[in-house]
């Protein structure tokens, strides 16, 4: 699966503005809905089942990266948001260090093996030290789209 294919690039945030996990997972499914991804109905929910899912466990598995997602019956499509933050947030990581890069993924409850398919793409960008660093790095949501691109076309 290619990142660039599920990625949505109106909801790419290169600098988040909240400062706390929940205002994070609150601000990129805000994005989700602005981009139209979601509707303005689904997002409180969509809110507190990914905030329930992080609260069972840490999605923040080190290296400054966090991967919040969900599996939801009313998700149609697969969606993921993108978001930085230079100070880094307390995502309870299991490094104990601050998250510096989020990518939350939204899948349909019924496509688990395409959500199965999304996570291994994720995680192996994000396993790179070197895709970390540049994504942490990037200004803008074309520099992260660059990023994809490039990490995409490296895996065929």
């Amino acid at each position: 699966m290619k990142l660039m294919d599920i990625v949505v690039k109106d909801a790419i945030i290169p600098e988040l503005k909240a400062n706390n996990r929940d205002g994070v997972i609150t601000e990129m499914v805000e994005a989700l809905a602005h981009a139209s991804c979601i509707t303005e109905n689904q997002k409180s929910e969509f809110t507190k089942a990914i905030i329930r899912r992080e609260n069972k466990g840490s999605t923040g598995f080190g290296h400054g990266v966090a991967v919040p997602h969900v599996k939801h019956a009313d998700i149609k499509t697969m969606h993921i948001a993108i978001g930085n933050s230079a100070k880094g947030i307390d995502f309870k990581a299991l490094d104990r260090e601050p998250v510096h890069s989020v990518m939350l993924l939204l899948s349909p409850e019924d496509q688990p093996e395409n959500h199965l398919d999304a996570m291994e793409a994720i995680f192996s960008s994000l396993s790179q030290d070197t895709f970390r660093r540049f994504l942490r790095q990037a200004k803008s949501p074309e520099d992260v789209l660059t990023l994809l691109g490039e990490t995409d076309s490296a895996a065929r």
